[in-house]
């Protein structure tokens, strides 16, 4: 990465040239308390408040701070199209006017008169997905990642090939595309372009006989470097870590980044909603009416009793909350969301060794029936899986539009039938 030209932006976070966007949002936070015009009346901190905020919006935007590490407060200017509007505090943390500054320095004395914006070239971004656990979202961890970049040939210094050895190419004249006019008809013609063929594309033709031997002319070689990727907690699925200017590098091209995208693998037994988690628990009916204890292994390896009181009767898809044991929130980890947790209960097989009328004493009295609305009934059987197959029963089922309930959405809190902490 090309050294930073200018750090007074730094300087004013408190941060180094090389801090990360989570350290100088951290400064920012910091600095902003002790200075935002609501908690500090002083004139003078509402000045200070300003170029706090005009150094986060700086460093914290991808393409603003590799503009002003590279360019300084010249890169700034040129890139927000003259002043804009921020004359004062460009003088103000810069000094000068519009010709001061590091301007008196470059001979610009009427910087704002109309110098056309200039922005350097820069590569292509690439990017990669790094496959992570729940419990490397929950935990955090660092993970390192192996991948092939292309440098600048140290061996030519991305000449390609000893001094006066690169010349312009003459039939594209340094372009790299060579136009040709094809007559189509009678005072007709179409003009068409292509790569050059000599060049192919390059604008630059390089004697073979003074070719870099260790890039072959192509001026970058291919490297492999490790990047160490922190998995922060309370990150999710699909977000992305950046690593500004490891992308492949070209001479006279600023390099682009390299993004990770966090791709997260399927839990087994929890599932992840924002900064909450969800879990499904199988109980069995005496359980469900006379309470239970049941440990549970938490992502951080912690054991969790979940606990239900005698009398506290859970019902088939009911939800209970447990404060506090969701996700660490990002940035944040000391808070975390709720875990909730849906239960399913497993009711015992049919004829099973019991006396009902005495099971029937204990539960509450069955619901009134109401009397019969006409003088001949109809005696009809309720009919399932055992009495006409398995295969026939599930087609019938989808048939009549009655297909299992996704467990996502039976455990989820959007159907939550009874949420308690």
């Amino acid at each position: 990465m090309s050294r930073v030209a200018d750090t007074k932006l730094y300087d004013l976070l408190g941060v180094k040239s090389n801090a990360s966007e989570t350290e100088i949002k951290k400064a920012y936070r910091k600095l902003a308390k002790q200075y935002h015009p609501d908690k500090n009346p002083d004139p003078a901190a509402a000045e200070k408040f300003k170029d706090l905020s005009f150094a986060h919006d700086v460093l914290t935007d991808e393409e603003k701070r590799s503009i002003y590490d590279r360019y300084g407060e010249r890169g700034l200017r040129e890139g927000m199209g003259g002043f804009g509007g921020m004359d004062d505090i460009f003088s103000h943390i810069f000094g000068g006017g519009g010709g001061g500054g590091l301007f008196s320095h470059f001979g610009f004395s009427n910087f704002g008169g109309g110098m056309p914006r200039r922005q350097p070239r820069r590569g292509e971004n690439i990017s990669h997905v790094l496959k992570v656990k729940l419990e490397d979202l929950y935990n955090g961890k660092t993970s390192k990642l192996k991948l092939n970049k292309k440098v600048i040939c140290e061996a030519c210094k991305g000449a390609g090939g000893k001094a006066g050895a690169v010349q312009t190419c003459h039939t594209c004249r340094g372009t790299g595309t060579k136009v040709s006019l094809i007559q189509i008809g009678p005072g007709m013609v179409q003009q068409t372009q292509r790569v050059c063929p000599d060049c192919s594309g390059e604008g630059e033709i390089i004697d073979a006989k003074h070719r870099c031997k260790k890039c072959k002319g192509k001026k970058v070689v291919q490297e492999s470097k490790v990047l160490e990727v922190q998995v922060e907690k309370g990150m999710r699925d699909e977000q992305k870590v950046t690593f500004r200017g490891e992308g492949d590098q070209q001479p006279g091209i600023e390099p682009g980044d390299v993004i990770i995208i966090l791709k997260q693998h399927e839990h087994e037994r929890f599932s992840r909603r924002g900064d909450n988690l969800s879990l499904k628990m199988k109980i069995s009916l005496v359980e469900a009416l006379c309470g239970f204890q049941i440990p549970i292994i938490h992502l951080d390896g912690r054991e969790l009793l979940i606990t239900s009181l005698a009398g506290k009767v859970i019902t088939p898809g009911c939800v209970k909350l447990v404060s506090g044991e969701g996700m660490p929130m990002h940035r944040n980890p000391m808070e975390k969301g709720d875990l909730a947790v849906s239960f399913d209960i497993e009711f015992p097989p049919d004829n099973f060794n019991t006396s009902f009328l005495e099971l029937e004493k204990l539960l509450p009295p069955r619901m009134p029936k109401e009397d019969y609305k006409h003088d001949e009934v109809y005696d009809v059987e309720l009919l399932g899986e055992e009495h006409i197959g398995s295969e026939e029963y599930s087609r019938r089922k989808e048939a009549y539009g009655y297909e299992e309930e996704d467990d996502d959405e039976a455990g989820g809190p959007q159907g939550m039938q009874c949420a308690t902490h």
